[in-house]
């Protein structure tokens, strides 16, 4: 399950803002992007990890993403700052 690392991690970002100001300062080490985000949210993001080249999971749902990261309401994006 690609969730298990992220429940794990002691230090993580969770939502489209929070991830890409993490990418951009060279702290996210993985990025999760759900598959059935608007595109115009995770596009950005998708693209900042290629740039940058940081590992990328697809995972199926935003709601799956959210309770992984510990929150009540759907995530399109989280990252793992610190393992």
């Amino acid at each position: 399950m690609p969730y298990k690392r992220l429940q794990a991690a002691r230090g993580k970002t969770v939502g489209t803002k929070q991830t890409f100001k993490a990418i951009k300062k060279n702290l996210a080490k993985v990025v999760y992007v759900a598959d059935n985000a608007e595109k115009h949210v995770i596009e950005p993001v998708i693209r900042a990890c290629e740039e940058k080249q940081i590992p990328l999971i697809r995972v199926d749902s935003m709601k799956n993403l959210g309770k992984a990261c510990g929150i009540k309401v759907e995530c399109a994006t989280a990252a793992i700052t610190e393992e």
